[in-house]
């Protein structure tokens, strides 16, 4: 504020003639604000894009190798069909002896290594935070735009420039 003060008073872009010195002070903090303003909302706008751009794309590109490597979380079900089917021919071969001593559930043998359980998690997790970057941006478009849109409001332009100042200093922290 004081940076924005010392311009506004050192500035010869106000007409000296008919106003007193609030008022134009105040008109000349009007031009000034929105000259910064622009810049700001451009410069961080256009960072937000990017910020969702990427996401984006990292999401994609994670979620492809989640997909790619869901089958290895599950025992595979043509292990349990060839299991069943060779118990199937044992009976039908009359080596019942045979076909008790094969296990009816190949699940039972199947675990889950730790290495696919890490990979797995690493994955979800940076999923979540790519979608959780995306949902940031957003929050920070939406900001930026309702900063946009209300930033002066109603009332004197002394009144409409302290409460952009107040709704700049908001946003900046």
């Amino acid at each position: 504020m004081k940076q924005v003060l010392d311009v506004l008073q050192d500035s010869t872009i106000a007409s000296k003639s008919g106003k007193d010195k609030r008022s134009r002070f105040w008109g000349v903090y009007k031009r000034v604000a929105e000259e910064h303003d622009s810049e700001f909302l451009e410069r961080y706008a256009t960072d937000m894009d990017i910020v969702l751009i990427f996401s984006g794309l990292f999401s994609a590109v994670s979620t492809s190798f989640i997909v790619a490597m869901e089958p290895n979380l599950s025992p595979d079900p043509g292990d349990t069909t060839n299991a069943l089917l060779k118990q199937l021919v044992q009976i039908g071969l009359g080596n019942l002896a045979e076909a008790g001593s094969t296990p009816a559930d190949p699940t039972s043998t199947w675990y889950l290594s730790a290495p696919t359980l890490w990979i797995q998690t690493i994955a979800y997790a940076s999923l979540s935070m790519s979608l959780l970057a995306a949902f940031g941006a957003v929050l920070g478009k939406q900001w930026l735009g309702y900063y946009k849109s209300n930033r002066y409001g109603r009332g004197s332009q002394e009144e409409r420039g302290k409460r952009r100042q107040e709704k700049f200093d908001g946003l900046v922290t």
